[in-house]
């Protein structure tokens, strides 16, 4: 049997029935029927609906029959007027053919079917239906972010749904929707932090000065019971240089890699014992020219040794809980030499304006050699590189799991604490 898995495409309306006939020849004078041209199998073919000038349920779907044992179904696809295809599974001996994605509502289709006899006479029918209103159903909206700009060759995309999607096959249906390109080209994908929220992360950081375009495909689509697609404004954006800076939290030293060339070397001072800076990879989120700082959004009680409440110049921002890269005038003197914060990194004025003039929103930051934990992948702004790529596509229920993902965080709010 010739079935290009490919080309497996269904249609979800009314039932289309195939009777392929004994007597049907499609020979040439050769007697050999793989040379001839398909015949016309319109008068082998009934459609039971929808009748003409009525339009097809789309939340129904399709199945494709070979009535008669000398003939076989060889190939059926479906594509509406947008290009959108439809996914069907052909059983394997050609009897039947049926469709396991959803269709759009109110659209344009157009189903080509190829038959095959068993004396090798081979059969088409192309047909074509619209497809009416859904039974009353609620809208999944998307919201994709970060919105237009130019951001670092770390910054993830997200795409958050305005109703819940938790069945596996609901999911896929939601990332099958949501298209990422790129120019260059990447291998990427999506990844489920929740049932509302999805991250997507090429397997390796963006290539620099790259263009990077989201759209949705899913409005109109029939995703669960009673919830179809949306429309959703597109989003492009652009990636800027490769800028990825590395604190050795051990050495006192944060170093400042540039197109993978090191541009500057810093003193710095990080987390003391019990307020260690986190390990890993984290995302610039901002960047705040001044930010107060107090102790007891952090926990540390009033009036202890630890307390602190002050304002704090050139913090860049990389997590949510309050850690930044930021100026520390009171700890130049440990700087490069001891580490004295509560979690934070710090450095003279000079070299933190520095750092907040050169590093933007997605740029990277790296901690290494500290006695912290690792940084958390979600919940607590972007940690996403901080899993494997097995591990990343093991939240995607297309590429390479089911879409559960690991359990996440909820948000943290906005808790700064200083070095």
């Amino acid at each position: 049997m010739r079935c290009d898995p490919r080309n497996r495409i269904a249609v979800g309306c009314t039932l289309l029935v195939i009777a392929l006939g004994a007597g049907v020849t499609g020979c040439s004078s050769g007697g050999d029927p793989l040379s001839a041209e398909p015949y016309d199998a319109a008068d082998r073919i009934s459609f039971s609906g929808p009748s003409e000038g009525k339009k097809a349920d789309p939340d129904k779907s399709l199945e494709i029959v070979a009535e008669d044992s000398d003939g076989r179904i060889t190939d059926v696809t479906a594509v509406d007027a947008a290009g959108r295809h439809v996914v069907g599974e052909l059983a394997a001996d050609g009897s039947r053919w049926h469709s396991i994605s959803p269709l759009v509502a109110e659209a344009d289709y157009t189903v080509r079917v190829s038959t095959e006899d068993e004396g090798g006479a081979r059969g088409r029918k192309v047909l074509s239906f619209t497809t009416g209103k859904p039974t009353a159903a609620k809208s999944l909206g998307v919201t994709f972010g970060p919105g237009a700009g130019t951001y670092g060759v770390g910054q993830p995309l997200t795409a958050e749904l305005t109703a819940p999607v938790r069945a596996p096959a609901q999911r896929a249906v939601v990332e099958r929707g949501l298209k990422v390109s790129s120019t260059p080209a990447v291998d990427g994908a999506w990844h489920w932090v929740n049932d509302k929220l999805l991250h997507f992360r090429p397997k390796n950081y963006w290539p620099e000065n790259a263009t990077v375009r989201m759209r949705s495909n899913l409005e109109g689509i029939g995703i669960g019971d009673r919830l179809r697609g949306g429309k959703t404004a597109p989003v492009t954006l652009r990636i800027g240089d490769r800028v990825i800076a590395v604190t050795d939290v051990a050495a006192h030293r944060l170093t400042v890699h540039k197109s993978d060339e090191e541009i500057r070397t810093i003193p710095v001072t990080a987390g003391k014992a019990g307020f260690e800076t986190r390990n890993g990879v984290k995302v610039v989120l901002a960047k705040e020219r001044l930010v107060r700082m107090r102790s007891s959004t952090v926990g540390i009680a009033e009036g202890s040794a630890e307390s602190y409440d002050m304002d704090v110049n050139f913090a860049t921002r990389v997590t949510w809980s309050g850690e930044y890269v930021h100026a520390a005038p009171w700890s130049v003197g440990s700087q490069g030499y001891d580490n004295v914060s509560h979690g934070c990194v710090g450095m003279s004025t000079d070299d933190a304006k520095w750092f907040f003039d050169t590093f933007r929103p997605g740029d990277l930051v790296e901690v290494v050699n500290s006695g912290g934990t690792t940084m958390e992948p979600f919940g607590n702004g972007f940690g996403d590189w901080n899993l494997s790529w097995a591990q990343w596509r093991e939240g995607s229920a297309l590429v390479g799991g089911t879409g559960a993902g690991p359990a996440p965080e909820e948000k943290a709010r906005l808790r700064p604490q200083p070095a």
